[in-house]
Parts: structure tokens; sequence; C-alpha cells
């Protein structure tokens, strides 16, 4: 009868150990190699892992500053308009409004909201479609031309903290944080309105 030896305790550990210290020394290397962000290159390649593992928020880092902004901005004003809407609009026009401007009012934080956007107009997959090995880099000053191998150009801004952040995005996000202003004053204008009505007809009935 053919006997099968048994691996003891200790060997499988050796094992385990040994596969562990693999990986641990493979992450290092990785780290080690890996372009720093203080690089367009490092930026651009650090954007490439969030899209393809479907996360934008975790490339808010690598957004120019006015970017960022833009989507604290947006959040702060629509927060403050769907509380206005349910403190002051009737029905059905205040849920509508307060479903409307749920998505960006009830973000954590600005990469929150940039996640948001990303996936409502299309971002992640339009990224997806066009990131490629970088072929070239164009430095100028505060500004930088990432081009890939497939022809795309990828503007980037040297930020304040020297790590270099995608402009790509720069012209909505700040159109959308300036419409959030118009509606957040044209609201506000309306529940004045609903809350003088509301007022007038409260003392009527009195």
């Amino acid at each position: 009868m053919l006997r099968v030896p048994i691996v003891s305790r200790r060997c499988v550990a050796l094992f385990l150990a040994a596969v562990a210290l693999s990986v641990v020394g493979w992450s290092v290397y990785s780290w080690a190699t890996y372009p720093s962000d203080r690089t367009p290159l490092g930026a651009y390649l650090r954007i490439m892992s969030a899209v393809n593992r479907d996360r934008p928020e975790e490339f808010f880092a690598y957004l120019e500053t006015a970017t960022q902004h833009a989507c604290y901005t947006i959040r702060d004003y629509r927060r403050a308009t769907r509380n206005r809407v349910l403190a002051s609009y009737p029905e059905p026009e205040r849920s509508r409004l307060a479903a409307s401007y749920a998505p960006e009012a009830t973000a954590k934080d600005g990469q929150d909201v940039f996640a948001v956007h990303a996936r409502r107009r299309g971002w992640l997959q339009r990224l997806r479609r066009d990131l490629s090995g970088a072929d070239s880099v164009q430095i100028e000053g505060e500004r930088a031309t990432l081009q890939t191998a497939r022809g795309t150009r990828y503007p980037f801004r040297r930020r304040e903290n020297g790590i270099w952040g995608l402009t790509l995005f720069t012209a909505t996000l700040v159109g959308e944080a300036e419409k959030a202003s118009r509606d957040a004053l044209m609201i506000e204008r309306a529940a004045a309105d609903y809350d003088r009505a509301r007022r007038a007809d409260t003392a009527e009935r009195r």
C-alpha cells in the first residue's frame, strides 16, 4: 500500500512564510520603482490604476486644485439648497428637488462629488477607452502635457503641494459649481416666497 508522506506543520508554516515574504518583497519593489506623483507620469499612472478599478474617488488627489475646490463648492451649495427645499417647499416639488440634489448634497467629501459626476457624465468610460501607456511628457513651468501611445493628450498642472493634477474636468466642474450657486439663489428666493405665503395663510386663519 502506497504511503503518503505527512507534511509537518513546521513545513507548512515555512512555506506560508516564504509566500508572504515574496508578496511583501514584490510590494516593496513595486513601491520603490513606481514613479513619484510629483511627476506627471506618476500622477497619470495612479489615475490609470483608479480608473481600471472603477474607483474615480481614488484619483481625486490627482486633479488640479481648481477642480477639487469646485467639487467642495458643489457639495456645500447643494447641501444648503436641499436643506432649504426640505424646510420650505411644498409637495410634490419638495420631494422631487430634494431627490435631485441628494447625490451631491449628501456626499461626505469632495472626492465623492467627483465620483458622482465621473459616473454620471461617463468620464470613467472615456478614460478607460483612451488610457494607454505613456509615450511622452512635455513640461513647461507649472503645466505639463502627457501623450499616450494612442496619441491622446492629457493636460496637467502642478499643485501647491507638488503633486501634478489633471485639468481635464476643471471647466465642467467649475461651471457646475457656478450653476449650483445660481440654483441656491433661485431656491432661496422661492423658499422665501413660500414662507411668506405660509405666514399670510396662517394669519388669515386666525
